[in-house]
């Protein structure tokens, strides 16, 4: 899912530590394991939507958001990412709705941010809905 988000055009960039391209990757591959040794970077996945100011990357993902809620099957809408189902939130229309555009950088978020915690669902099955919600905006 990480992969598909960061080759995705519509994607600037794509924070997740499974991720050659994470600047803590080689970091997260001696912290993140299992029981096993094995390397175990999480569910959780932070990627921006593109736009041309932060204005408009925060509009788009408003959009991207509530196609997500209307027609996605496997990913639902969530301000809380810890379940069994895949949850996704975009915090700046969200949980940081009430903080201006452009003071959402001083708390260390994006305008067009969106954080997803994959669950158990096929990633096949929630790429689609990505894509889907991708295409509408």
């Amino acid at each position: 899912i990480a992969s598909y988000l960061q080759n995705h055009p519509k994607i600037e960039f794509v924070n997740y530590p499974g991720l050659s391209s994470y600047k803590y990757h080689e970091l997260a591959k001696k912290q993140m394991t299992n029981f096993d040794g094995e390397f175990a970077p999480g569910h959780l996945i932070y990627f921006v939507l593109k736009g041309a100011d932060f204005e408009q990357s925060r509009e788009k993902g408003r959009n991207f958001m509530n196609h997500i809620a209307d027609n996605a099957y496997t990913i639902t809408l969530a301000v809380s990412l810890g379940h069994t189902r895949t949850l996704i939130e975009h915090p700046a229309t969200m949980t940081h709705s009430v903080v201006p555009t452009e003071q959402l950088s001083n708390y260390g978020l994006h305008a067009g941010g969106v954080r997803i915690a994959v669950g158990l669902e096929k990633a096949e099955d929630i790429i689609k809905d990505l894509e889907e919600s991708l295409n509408a905006i």
